[in-house]
């Protein structure tokens, strides 16, 4: 179900199995070998910038665990105080990204990444120690400084070392990591709070203290173990050869043709915004994130008000709809690359979203609205790296990538400012209106899935007749670029 791109002129299929023809016979890998390459760069680049996603999603929610345990009585979030805390990561957040993937290829991934992720776990330590909703509001502000050259820099990265048709499962692995160990979260949350009293602090406090350090760790740790771009000079700790590197090089040039990235030019990075197509991309993370975020800051909320667990037992129970959600994105990761598909993945995942949604907001029984919050949570947060994936194999250009993954994340910061408030506090214990507004966002999705697969259509008929060229912006464009569906 490739969808018109095996007609391009390089094959997807000899692309993964690496035989692609060698510049000379000693840079020949044989199909074992190219397979342990690929594998080298999952174990190494995967997971590394896996766990550290893992605590950017903590970092941004871990305020819903503590405000469960006291914060709310404690700083006097009376009103829409704690709806407001919450949205103060965003503005910032989506203000700063445009030029995190300009930076990043500036300076490299290791020091760009590294220097953040230690910068916010700082701030996060801190939140510890305040007294007030002005300094939480305000320390909220400096994170999302921070945390927003994280994730448009790392998807950005990841697209780089993968083929097209890799990077469905690339992304689900890496979000897959992220959400399922962030989703243990609210079981450390459940083990920290027991430290009430201990250094004469509150439960809540040691939420962050803790989660703060365990960042800055990390942060240092993601110094040595990142990888630079493939075709980078830059020295990077204990990875390949350069004769490996030479082979990921080729491959990615065979695949789409967008290696090398041309020197940096304003006018051609924002002109990449003249494409409709990176807004529709962006429309859809708007409205995955406004699920998802909804669901990380309220869903232990939920379950304790709206279900009628106890403090503790909501924070455990936040647990197990993140791990099935692990479960399902890898699976639908695997099913878009295996049939090359993107749209119908988005598709599908709105679909099992909008089967959990009324399940969640209006089934009588307590324990049949938690498996529809399995469902919801699956749906909404798969669609996460289905949407990268969608975007990512339908454009070329190292200039154009950096500003749709800048404009992606930036519309997914919207839809947190939009997940901040969808759920009002004079709407629990039920929330209706928020779940209504989920409801409407799915539907989006899935009719911008559609406008873009009819566009996608007609310009592949018409790039098979020869009366187009896609994505050719660059100078060196690939003729045989198709879109996927």
């Amino acid at each position: 179900m490739d969808n018109d791109s095996e007609k391009g002129a390089v094959s997807v299929d000899r692309i993964e199995d690496a035989h692609l023809a060698p510049s000379d016979e000693a840079d020949e890998f044989t199909e074992r070998e190219a397979k342990k390459i690929v594998h080298q760069i999952d174990r190494r680049l995967l997971v590394t910038i896996g766990f550290m996603y893992c605590v950017s999603l903590i970092d941004r929610t871990n305020i819903s665990a503590a405000a469960i345990a006291g914060l709310i009585k404690d700083l006097v979030l009376t009103g829409n105080r704690y709806s407001i805390a919450t949205l103060a990561f965003f503005p910032t957040y989506i203000v700063f990204q445009p030029t995190s993937t300009v930076i990043v290829r500036k300076i490299g991934p290791r020091i760009h990444i590294a220097f953040i992720t230690v910068a916010w776990g700082a701030i996060m330590l801190g939140m510890g120690f305040m007294k007030t909703f002005g300094q939480l509001t305000a320390l909220r502000v400096v994170i999302g400084i921070l945390e927003a050259g994280f994730f448009p820099s790392a998807v950005y990265l990841l697209s780089t070392w993968y083929t097209r048709y890799e990077l469905g499962r690339r992304y689900g692995l890496f979000y897959l990591i992220g959400s399922c160990t962030s989703a243990f979260s609210g079981i450390l949350a459940f083990g920290l709070i027991h430290l009430d009293g201990a250094g004469g602090l509150a439960g809540w406090r040691w939420i962050f203290i803790i989660e703060g350090i365990i960042t800055i760790l990390l942060g240092f740790a993601g110094y040595w173990l990142l990888v630079d771009f493939p075709e980078s000079n830059r020295k990077t700790w204990k990875f390949l050869s350069d004769k490996q590197r030479a082979w990921v090089v080729r491959r990615i040039q065979a695949d789409r043709g967008d290696v090398e990235a041309p020197k940096f030019q304003l006018s051609k990075f924002l002109g990449a915004g003249l494409d409709w197509r990176l807004w529709a991309y962006g429309l859809i993370a708007f409205g995955s994130t406004t699920i998802t975020y909804a669901l990380a800051f309220f869903l232990p909320i939920i379950l304790n008000e709206g279900l009628g667990y106890d403090v503790g037992t909501s924070q455990a129970l936040v647990a197990p709809p993140y791990a099935f959600a692990g479960i399902f994105m890898y699976a639908m990761g695997w099913l878009g690359d295996r049939y090359r598909t993107r749209g119908l993945i988005v598709v599908g995942n709105m679909v099992v979203a909008l089967i959990g949604l009324p399940i969640l907001g209006w089934h009588p029984d307590p324990k049949i609205r938690y498996l529809g919050a399995f469902l919801l949570v699956a749906g909404a947060n798969s669609n996460v790296p289905a949407s990268l994936a969608y975007q990512a194999t339908n454009i070329r250009g190292q200039w154009k990538r950096a500003f749709a993954s800048a404009t992606w994340v930036g519309f997914g910061g919207i839809g947190g400012i939009a997940g901040s408030l969808v759920f009002r506090d004079q709407d629990k214990p039920s929330y209706r209106p928020g779940l209504w507004a989920c409801i409407a966002v799915s539907l989006m999705n899935i009719i911008i899935v559609g406008v873009c697969t009819i566009s996608f259509y007609f310009d592949n008929k018409k790039a098979d007749r020869g009366e187009k060229q896609l994505e050719a912006e660059d100078v060196e464009h690939d003729p045989g670029f198709r879109y996927t569906y």
